[in-house]
């Protein structure tokens, strides 16, 4: 297949269209505020109080924040009540969130740890 054409499969690359949408996610994902309320969403759904509290932000801010998520796709409202009710409707962007602060998690938990690890090897 020549270089630049838009073949199906893992083989091809995606296309110009998935590329912008794939960056203009991640350009969302990349303010830590909104990382972080998609992270707490991926774990189970909130209101705006609820998520301001667990993130540490003022209630416009958070607001904000979600109507740009949900205007992105990235999180998703119900009603109920007088409550708006928000959530992480995609597996996809669950799996990406929960993997890349994971891994990042558990890289500067073993970097905590080097140190004393180092220290015990010398005792040896």
């Amino acid at each position: 297949m020549a270089a630049g054409s838009r073949g199906s499969g893992t083989s091809g690359d995606p296309s110009a269209e998935v590329l912008s949408r794939a960056a203009e996610a991640f350009a969302l994902l990349a303010a830590p505020a909104r990382l972080h309320l998609v992270w707490v969403l991926a774990h189970g759904e909130s209101d705006v109080t609820g998520l301001a509290d667990r993130v540490g932000g003022a209630l416009p801010a958070v607001s904000q924040h979600l109507s740009k998520l949900k205007l992105a796709g990235l999180v998703r409202a119900r009603r109920e009540g007088r409550r708006q009710v928000y959530y992480v409707d995609d597996a996809d962007v669950v799996e990406v969130v929960r993997l890349m602060v994971g891994r990042l998690t558990e890289r500067a938990e073993d970097r905590a740890h080097a140190p004393l690890r180092r220290l015990r090897s010398a005792g040896d």
